[in-house]
This record gives C-alpha cells, structure tokens and sequence, in this order.
C-alpha cells in the first residue's frame, strides 16, 4: 500500500520545494531530485512519472509569475517552442508506451553531460542578450531542435527543460536569465501539460499526493525565479551547469541499474 501518512507528506513537500527551487533557477532539472523521491515512497516508475508530470506543470505556473512581470518574453519565441516541440511531446508520450527506454535514457544522460562541460568551456556563453534576426534559417534549425527535444520531454522527462534552455541560448543568443523564462513559461507550462494529459488518461497518476507536490512547486518555482531574476545570468550559469551535470550522472545511473 503506498505510504500517504502525514510525515510522507511533509517530507515530499519540501522535496518538491527544494527541487523546483532548483529547477526555476537552472531551467529544468526537477526531476533529479522529485522523481526518485515518489519512487522511493513505492510507486511504480509510470505512476511517479505521471505523477511528478502533473507537479511539474505547477513549477512553471510559479516560476512565470516573476518572468513575466518583466515583460521581456516574446511571443514570437514561445509560439516557435510550441509549434515545434508540442508534436514531438505527442510522439515521444506515445512511443514510450512501445519502446524500452534505457538506451535513450544512456544517451540523454550523456548528453547532458555534454551541456555542462560545453557551458563550462564557453565563458560567455549566455551572459549577454543580443537581438538576432530570425531569418528562415535559424527558424527551420531552431524547429527541428525543439521537436526533437519535445520528443524526449514525451519520451523520457527528465532534464529536457535543460537542453530547450541552452538551444534558445545558442541558436537566439539569448542570455541565461531570459532563456530559462521562455522554458519556464512554455515548457514548465505547456509541454508538461501535455505529457500530464497524455499520462493521466493511462490513469497512473496518485492524486493523494498531487495537493502537497503542487503547493511545494508553485512555491519553489515563484522563489526561484525570483532570486535567478535578482542574480543574473552569471549566476544562473553555475547552477546551470551544476544542475546538468547533476541530472547527466543521475540519468546514466538510471539507465544501468
């Protein structure tokens, strides 16, 4: 029987609190820290998934709540996140149902990793914020690298947040703090209310735990967007980089037990 006492509750709310504080700050990474926490209380891995997508979508309720009172996300950039990675979210929620999932968890894990030495190695990577034009080209390479990583917010979950972060950085030359608004809002939002859609039809979600995950999300993403706001791109870029490392090794440890 799945343990749903008061003492699981408090200690899940603060695990959803500290994880999505985290994440609002990064730009993804949740997941590191509250999928295996619903694990650990004895759900089977399709109901914790289910079940920390449906969370997930509070953290980018909160964390949008300060991005957007500065007025610096353009729609033109959400409505590209959307077109291009909503199908790929379909595709890859589907395709998890068919397909085993450890080699792609191997390679996303390494992937990740693969973020955060490439931030570490590029000093000013995302510390400014220039306004490029959005010609055909930019717009047809920045829709496919969206849809694929749709594909495995779908597919997978987890860390995905991290790589939309660091794509609208490279291909928009956008800084840190801007890029994780647009993931927060439009990824935090939208991509996970499809996955959680998509999931809860299964009927995998525990809403038992849904009340203390959402409170605990909605707090940990308006808290850390707001301090991520006050620090700056700098700051975000360390906790960037600490957080993708974080999420690679965890993937990878996943992905061979």
């Amino acid at each position: 029987m799945l343990n749903t006492d008061i003492f699981s509750q408090i200690f899940l709310g603060i695990i959803s609190f500290l994880s999505n504080f985290i994440s609002a700050l990064s730009g993804g990474g949740a997941g590191l820290i509250q999928l295996p926490a619903l694990l650990f209380f004895g759900l089977p891995f399709s109901k914790a998934l289910a079940t920390h997508k449906v969370a997930s979508v509070a953290l980018g309720l909160g964390a949008s709540v300060p991005h957007l009172r500065r007025s610096n996300v353009q729609i033109n950039y959400g409505f590209l996140i959307l077109i291009s990675g909503i199908p790929g979210v379909l595709l890859g929620a589907y395709t998890s149902s068919i397909l085993p999932s450890n080699f792609s968890t191997s390679l996303l894990g390494l992937l990740t990793l693969f973020l955060s030495f490439y931030s570490i190695r590029q000093k000013n990577l995302g510390t400014s914020n220039h306004k490029v034009s959005i010609n055909k080209l930019r717009i047809i390479i920045g829709s496919i690298g969206l849809f694929i990583i749709g594909f495995l917010n779908g597919y997978l979950s987890s860390g995905t947040g991290l790589f939309v972060t660091i794509w609208m950085i490279t291909i928009y030359d956008l800084s840190f703090s801007t890029a994780v608004a647009y993931t927060l809002i439009f990824v935090g939002i939208f991509w996970n209310s499809i996955g959680a859609l998509s999931l809860g039809l299964t009927g995998n979600i525990i809403w038992n735990y849904i009340p203390v995950l959402i409170i605990g999300s909605l707090l940990g993403g308006y808290l850390g967007a707001n301090l991520s706001i006050i620090k700056g791109s700098k700051f975000i870029k360390v906790i960037f980089e600490f957080v993708s490392f974080s999420v690679g090794i965890s993937l990878l440890i996943k992905a061979f037990l």
